[in-house]
């Protein structure tokens, strides 16, 4: 089952770009609360040297504290280790990070690494929403990190869990795989990530779920029916019903049982001692489809003349 709560950036000025923005978590540092780190943003500078190329990559030892600290610290995403780039911002006085992507694309992934020395917490946003931020940082933005409680952890408002549909695509995990956000992680994620279970059911984790969702299940009369599910195993597929041969025109639906309204005419023949009784039971059969307003009055009495000039139990 997947956790209550969702990461999110939320922008709360300027009006511009004010909204709820995705974001990856990272591996290290605190978790977000539902409580919030809420501040300033502020672009983290540093020098440009053999550490970091760039003057915002925070790679190196920050050059304008002031700046930054009390506040959360802009930075890009390049060259070392996020854990390098954080450690550089909380020693410069940050409350929180936000690493801005570097490539084109969504949604976020997590920041990786470790250091245990790290007391902020960090999330990363996509190169977009960053370059949404920076050019309203003149002006001021302010933001809130916080987990979201009203959603569970990688799922919409209605709680239908996000499918990887990363921009742009990848082969081999887009859309058949789970969004990276979900969390408790769950196996057909991207990538497998070390808390998780030998469980491939709910509620340790959703692998069958998506597997049935996307059409992979033991289903062997192929009727869209997974086989654990499904009250007949050998259904009779024909667009319409046969009676003992005979095609009557009507129909032939599939019920949410997995079984057809032919396979339904087949079981009262195989239960049936005798014409009479086979008769009898297509009556009630008939009966009950047309009350229900799944045939015709008039395709009611095609079936069960059909069914009485059959050699059923004669």
């Amino acid at each position: 089952m997947l956790q209550a709560g969702t990461p999110v950036l939320q922008l709360t000025a300027p009006a511009a770009i004010a909204g709820v923005y995705p974001v990856g978590t990272a591996t290290f540092g605190p978790p977000l609360t539902a409580a919030g780190v809420v501040g300033q943003a502020a672009q983290a500078l540093d020098a440009a040297d053999v550490a970091g190329p760039l003057t915002t990559d925070a790679c190196s030892a920050i050059t304008n504290p002031g700046a930054v600290a009390g506040r959360i610290a802009l930075v890009d995403r390049g060259t070392c280790g996020f854990t390098i780039k954080v450690k550089n911002a909380q020693n410069a006085g940050a409350i929180a990070v936000i690493v801005v992507d570097s490539v084109a694309g969504g949604p976020p992934p997590g920041l990786g690494g470790t250091d245990l020395t790290i007391t902020i917490p960090s999330v990363r946003i996509t190169l977009a929403d960053g370059n949404a931020i920076k050019a309203q940082l003149a002006v001021g933005v302010f933001a809130e990190l916080e987990l979201d409680p009203t959603l569970l952890s990688g799922a919409d408002s209605l709680g239908r869990v996000y499918v990887n549909a990363p921009n742009p695509v990848q082969p081999g995990s887009s859309v058949s795989h789970w969004d990276p956000l979900t969390s408790r992680n769950q196996l057909m994620e991207p990538a497998i990530n070390p808390d998780l279970t030998h469980s491939l059911v709910p509620p340790q984790d959703l692998t069958l779920s998506l597997l049935r969702d996307i059409g992979w299940y033991p289903d062997a009369d192929v009727d869209g029916f997974a086989d654990d599910d499904d009250e007949c195993d050998a259904s009779d597929l024909r667009s319409t019903i046969f009676v003992a041969g005979v095609n009557t025109g009507i129909p032939n639906l599939m019920f949410t049982n997995g079984c057809t309204m032919s396979d339904e005419i087949i079981a009262a023949s195989d239960d049936a001692d005798n014409h009479g009784a086979f008769v009898s039971a297509v009556a009630h059969i008939g009966n009950a489809w047309r009350d229900a307003d799944i045939i015709t009055s008039d395709q009611r009495s095609i079936l069960q003349m059909t069914a009485a000039q059959s050699p059923v139990g004669h």
